[in-house]
């Protein structure tokens, strides 16, 4: 018989009380709130604690707390992924960030969706996996929306409302975000 987990990470209903799910959950934000009473010279508790919360990818992640998560578990990254402060991932389903990302103060990723209708909602609920790509940039107080992908090498303009796929090496903002225009070698000389 499938665990409501494994309906979870599905992107089936499940039932979010389900006792199991219930325990990860508080892990998670035990570790968080620990992470969040850190000073900056705990450098070493804060690693410590970041590898035990992710997946992948804990043992390079550069964090400026507050941070907040449902699972951790289910939060893959790459390498140097840095987070500002005040980020937030709903990692119900599987969030993947690739290498080099970096992500302004107050992100939001969302992996989770509530039914449309009333009585449905009241006792499941699903997700849809989000997936970012390497050398990507997304400025602060932007949401990620469930079952999005955002190419490498792109920037995602503060504020923005990411509720569809954005390709690779494009700038994109908005709400809903757009694509504005592509990234081109000129960009890159400017920085040079």
């Amino acid at each position: 018989m499938r665990t409501e987990r494994d309906k979870m990470l599905a992107g089936e209903l499940y039932d979010s009380l389900d006792p199991d799910l219930a325990r990860d959950r508080d892990r998670a934000r035990d570790l968080c709130q620990t992470l969040n009473a850190t000073r900056e010279s705990d450098r070493e508790i804060r690693h410590q604690i970041l590898l035990q919360l992710f997946a992948k990818g804990g043992d390079t992640v550069w964090m400026q707390p507050p941070f907040f998560c449902d699972y951790g578990s289910n939060i893959e990254l790459g390498e140097r992924v840095f987070f500002n402060f005040n980020c937030v991932l709903l990692d119900v389903c599987p969030i993947k960030i690739g290498n080099f990302t970096l992500f302004g103060p107050g992100v939001q990723i969302l992996t989770p969706v509530h039914p449309l209708e009333a009585g449905l909602r009241r006792k499941q609920e699903y997700g849809k996996p989000i997936e970012i790509g390497s050398d990507v940039w997304v400025g602060g107080g932007a949401l990620i929306l469930p079952g999005v992908r955002i190419g490498s090498k792109t920037v995602i303009g503060a504020g923005s409302v990411v509720t569809r796929d954005v390709p690779e090496r494009v700038f994109a903002a908005g709400n809903p975000c757009r694509v504005i225009r592509e990234i081109t070698e000129n960009d890159q000389a400017e920085v040079r």
